[in-house]
């Protein structure tokens, strides 16, 4: 290629850059006519209902070297939300910067929980006040990546789902770290299935979105990382009208922490996850 094909290309994708609209729908609008709209669905470009808003629920525990850039991360992202954002008690930092985020963003509310509880109590005081269309949980740190919302939501955008599971093990990049960490993933996973009949790859992700009526009408306990095992029991039982919530999987990327960088999940919440699959197979 010479130089002059390769300022001819240049110039060609800029002036397409420039013709972009700034407004989301009609940028969409704009690439389904220039890509088509099948590829477009398969790279994660749909239009979003009108008014559509999406709720980003944020427990928050001792998150002082993370929380901002998480909350940017989360903001650059083009789809209309808020953020809720709940203190558990932080001993750090954490409540100066969370003030701060409050009184920066206008889509961004906190509440902070009277004592430390854990990130399932932290959860339900969180969706207790989402007020958007659909609700997706979201770490405080820099393990999942908010980039990836698009294409966690769109199988309920477009009517195929209520429940979507990022999964870490299905093809997906993630940083290498624990051997015996995804060991103990995959066994809570295989014997959450087994109770539940789901055939899920990664039921302790972070990654769970939910039509708003869903989690709302879930009758939710666990306090610490119980949360995991108990939303996937109740999810997968039959609704009051004896069908079921329809879940999607999606493959998505992973950056864990070590226990130096501030990782919290440790053996007595693997425990506990077990004691949980069991207790909310058999009963609420």
């Amino acid at each position: 290629m010479t130089m002059t094909e390769s300022n001819t290309q240049e110039t060609g994708l800029t002036q397409i850059l420039d013709r972009l609209p700034a407004d989301r729908e009609a940028r969409v609008a704009f690439l389904h006519k220039l890509l088509g709209e099948g590829p477009c669905r398969q790279i994660g470009i749909f239009p979003l209902p009108a008014g559509f808003k999406l709720s980003v629920v944020i427990p928050v525990y001792n998150e002082e070297r993370w929380l901002a850039e998480l909350v940017r991360r989360v903001q650059v992202v083009p789809i209309p939300k808020e953020l809720i954002l709940i203190n558990d008690q932080s001993t750090d930092g954490t409540p100066a910067i969370l003030k701060q985020l409050e009184e920066r963003y206008d889509n961004v509310r906190v509440f902070h929980q009277p004592k430390n509880m854990g990130k399932g109590a932290a959860l339900r005081e969180g969706f207790k006040h989402c007020t958007g269309d659909l609700v997706i949980v979201q770490d405080a740190d820099w393990e999942y990546d908010p980039a990836e919302f698009p294409k966690l939501i769109q199988p309920i955008v477009e009517n195929r789902a209520d429940v979507v599971i990022g999964s870490r093990f299905i093809g997906e990049q993630h940083r290498v770290l624990y051997y015996w960490h995804s060991v103990a993933n995959k066994g809570l996973t295989l014997l959450s299935n087994m109770f539940t009949n789901l055939n899920l790859t990664d039921m302790e992700t972070c990654y769970k979105v939910f039509r708003r009526e869903v989690i709302q009408s879930l009758n939710l306990k666990s306090d610490r990382f119980g949360f995991e095992p108990e939303v996937t029991a109740k999810i997968a039982k039959k609704k009051a009208d004896g069908s079921r919530w329809r879940i999607y999987e999606v493959p998505i990327s992973y950056s864990g922490r070590t226990y130096e960088e501030g990782k919290k999940i440790g053996l007595k919440d693997a425990f506990q996850a077990l004691w949980c699959i069991v207790r909310y197979w058999a009963a609420d």
